[in-house]
């Protein structure tokens, strides 16, 4: 008998369908028969790609006398993390307050009303049962106890990340940003790149933030270790050596085992770093990340609608890895080629990852002498490890395929977007823009509601779920970045009345922050401002962002006022910690050094952003043009002559009669 989770759409809760668990989804039905019941419930949070999620359903979920257990004492639910992050975040902070510690599978044992009182990650089967029983008697006998830590637990979440009212300082020094980057560089591996430690995760932000640090303060030894670790992780196994596209972290120091699961945030933010790193030293096996990248993504994750799905299984057949890995006559399908293919991909007989004798390709960063050793130009080498790859990728496309999680989300196709941008901008392949802008029509057409406003994904046949902060965000700096490449003002149009809704929507007046959830939102136990970034940056960071953009553009004072005064607000405790707030020290980068407002007018406006580009790294620059314009920098600025100017702190150059001329200006300090 299937459960209350064969109506969803999502992938993963359809996983949990027909387990012995009386599961509901997320909804009246579920907590109304709670409090009804006066039973405990069980909040059980997870997605499609994860491993220990598919192991403890295995394990626990399937589990006969489990189920007997759960269905007996307790209103049980399922959640989609990826559906309901505004769920999955109040009740992680809860297990991080009483573990220290987080992640997936998230378990949650909550009151009646859905105050947790216990929780944690992945539970052994025996473990779970013993939890169960013991937590269902503690409520039976002394339930009281059980009110009295709810209480003290909401309180602590609805602390978390609530920021006092900070002054605005007068000025960001040079001395606050390292503050910032000194004890963050400490972490530094500079043996395998990245930081030490294990896991070790891509953290696009971080990299950026490095990069564009290392550039704006002359920092060679920064620098370096940001192309350093960018190679690292290109060569590794957490990159998809064969099919492109990255893993999700590397479970070692080495990057050379992934944890398989391909996810589309990942890679829509890979995309843009290696763009931006490549513009600022091109480096050929960046592009060449950049193009397979685009390829997997297009070939596994594009769907009819001109969306993407959000992610790959680790798994196949129940093995993790399987799909991705191979044996060593696996490649004696490459006839004469299969020797040397073996050795730049590291394929043993005895295996490089398990006593199994399975192989994870990776590459060497000294294989530059192997392809000198063979004879091969770089020119030729390219074109004959490309033929290789396809060869590989034929015989691995007839094995039985990951699982696909076909949500689409509009925050996670927003990165995409914004990533597709950034590959066009560097490498001037239009099929790129192309595809961005399909994003951009899927997002408008199905992403948003009859009220033009966002949703977090297109509606299904049972719920509309109402956009959240980064729904907003994200979308919004994929406009601005549309509207930077191709000068076409409707993108900008369209971020700004997307910002005009998140301000209305998201943003408290009286506490001068962002909440992650809309004010017409479902009530929750606790209403969230999400401000410390992680694998993709929070959702305050990129609003704040955002904001300063547009403060510009349209000369905005109450944009600006709005950013700086949450950024004030997050500003003291970014050096605490600044890989936790990554997107917010690229923030206090541009409050420091400025930001470039190049305006491009006339005929070849387009042209020349194209030879900009294409000529110098700008790291803090915003890019504005075309022939008619109602933006205020553009103004009185129009006719079909092309000048270029630079402006700063609301003055702008002589007009520039060409790039040149411009980056000359750029290279003098603006003088």
């Amino acid at each position: 008998m299937a459960n209350k989770l064969q109506h969803e759409n999502s992938p993963y809760l359809k996983q949990h369908a027909h387990n012995p668990v009386h599961w509901f989804p997320w909804g009246q039905e579920a907590l109304e028969r709670a409090k009804e019941e006066n039973k405990l419930i069980i909040i059980s949070i997870g997605y499609s790609a994860c491993h220990w999620c598919h192991v403890m359903e295995r394990e626990s979920f399937e589990n006969e006398a489990i189920a007997q257990t759960m269905n007996k004492f307790y209103v049980s639910i399922k959640i989609d993390r990826e559906e309901r992050p505004d769920i999955d975040q109040i009740y992680m902070i809860a297990v991080q307050l009483m573990t220290n510690a987080g992640g997936w599978p998230l378990n949650v044992i909550c009151l009646p009303d859905g105050r947790p009182i216990y929780g944690g990650t992945y539970f052994k089967a025996h473990d779970w049962q013993n939890v169960l029983l013991q937590i269902a008697q503690m409520w039976e006998d002394t339930p009281q106890t059980a009110i009295d830590y709810a209480e003290r637990l909401t309180s602590g979440i609805n602390k978390a990340e609530k920021l006092p009212i900070s002054p605005i300082p007068e000025e960001y020094t040079l001395l606050d940003i390292k503050s910032v980057v000194l004890p963050w560089k400490e972490q530094f591996d500079l043996r395998d790149g990245g930081y030490r430690r294990a896991p070790k995760f891509p953290l696009p932000n971080n990299w950026l933030f490095f990069l564009r640090y290392g550039v704006l303060a002359d920092d060679v030894e920064i620098i370096n270790h940001v192309h350093f670790t960018l190679e690292k992780i290109a060569n590794g196994g957490i990159y998809d050596q064969i099919g492109g596209g990255f893993a999700r972290y590397s479970v070692d120091e080495k990057w050379h085992v992934p944890h398989f699961e391909k996810m589309l945030y990942d890679n829509g933010q890979l995309i843009s770093l290696y763009a931006e790193a490549y513009q600022q030293k091109p480096n050929p096996l960046y592009k060449n990340v950049v193009l397979e990248t685009i390829e997997w993504a297009k070939r596994e994750m594009l769907a009819e609608n001109g969306g993407f799905y959000s992610a790959l299984d680790a798994d196949s057949e129940g093995v993790e890895g399987k799909f991705y890995t191979f044996n060593y006559n696996d490649f004696d399908i490459l006839g004469e080629d299969a020797d040397l293919a073996r050795e730049y991909f590291n394929i043993t007989k005895n295996g490089n990852w398990s006593e199994e004798q399975i192989n994870i390709p990776f590459v060497n960063m000294s294989n530059q002498n192997l392809i000198q050793q063979a004879g091969f130009s770089i020119e030729e080498w390219d074109s004959y490890l490309k033929e290789i790859k396809t060869r590989l990728l034929e015989y691995r496309s007839h094995r039985i395929r990951p699982g696909l999680d076909h949500k689409q989300l509009t925050t996670w196709n927003a990165l995409l977007l914004k990533g597709l941008v950034d590959a066009y901008r560097t490498f001037e392949e239009k099929e790129h823009l192309d595809l961005a802008i399909n994003i951009a029509h899927f997002i408008q057409h199905r992403c948003t509601s009859t009220d033009n406003q966002l949703l977090h994904q297109p509606t299904d046949n049972n719920r509309q779920i109402k956009g959240f902060l980064d729904d907003y965000g994200f979308t919004i700096e994929a406009y601005i970045a549309l509207y930077e490449a191709t000068f076409e003002e409707k993108w900008l149009l369209n971020a700004k009345n997307l910002m005009d809704i998140a301000i209305e929507k998201f943003y408290d007046k009286e506490l001068e922050t962002f909440f992650y959830t809309a004010n017409n939102s479902e009530e929750l136990i606790a209403r969230k401002s999400e401000i410390m970034d992680n694998v993709i940056p929070a959702s305050s960071s990129v609003t704040i962002r955002q904001l300063y953009k547009l403060g510009l553009l349209f000369d905005n004072e109450n944009y600006t006022a709005i950013a700086d005064q949450v950024f004030a607000n997050v500003f003291p405790h970014i050096k605490s910690y600044g890989s936790a707030y990554s997107n917010w020290a690229i923030q206090l980068l541009e409050h420091h050094y400025g930001v470039n407002e190049i305006a491009l007018t006339g005929n070849e406006s387009t042209q020349w952003r194209k030879e900009l580009d294409a000529s110098k790294y700008i790291p803090n620059k915003i890019t504005l043009g075309g022939t008619k314009s109602s933006l205020p920098l553009l103004q009185n600025r129009q006719d079909m002559l092309s000048k270029a100017y630079l402006c700063r702190n609301k003055t702008c150059s002589l007009p520039q009669s060409s790039i040149t001329q411009l980056i000359e200006l750029l290279n003098n300090n603006g003088e």
